[in-house]
């Protein structure tokens, strides 16, 4: 617990300085390899979830509520590297029809937001039920992304 802890107070920092890590994309590849990492984060910590919502380990509440934390808190992250010019080319997965269309990325993006804000507040509450429901929402906004997005 103690490293989630610590994980969510960096990420706290890392997300005060976000904003001028966005101006600070020099070269596509700095912005490919920002989202990469911050997609990285998220991949671990809803896999941990999943891993509870699957039974493959036991429920623990606060390990729950605390790697939802952690998405929430790093989920307005990756958004901007996404839309950085010329980011759509190099070590990516990325569709180049993205940067031809911010604003339908920008509205996949706010309802991954808005799904994984209510994943995070309703494993707080320590209902198991409803908290698998709400990582089934999340999932689903991955997906909708992932299937619009990716090559």
């Amino acid at each position: 617990m103690n490293r989630i802890i610590k994980t969510i107070s960096v990420l706290m920092i890392f997300s005060i300085l976000v904003g001028a890590a966005y101006a600070q994309f020099a070269k596509p590849e700095d912005a490919i390899k920002y989202r990469k990492a911050v997609m990285t984060i998220i991949a671990q910590h809803f896999g941990r979830l999943g891993a509870m919502v699957k039974g493959k380990v036991p429920y623990d509440q606060k390990a729950f509520a605390g790697n939802a934390a952690v998405i929430k808190t790093v989920s307005v992250l990756p958004w901007e590297a996404f839309l950085s010019p010329g980011s759509d080319k190099g070590q990516t997965t990325m569709k180049s029809g993205v940067l031809k269309n911010p604003a339908d990325f920008k509205a996949l993006a706010q309802q991954f937001e808005m799904e994984v804000g209510k994943l995070s507040a309703v494993a707080k509450g320590g209902d198991f039920d409803a908290a698998r429901a709400q990582f089934g929402a999340v999932a689903q906004s991955c997906k909708a992304c992932h299937s619009k997005t990716r090559k």
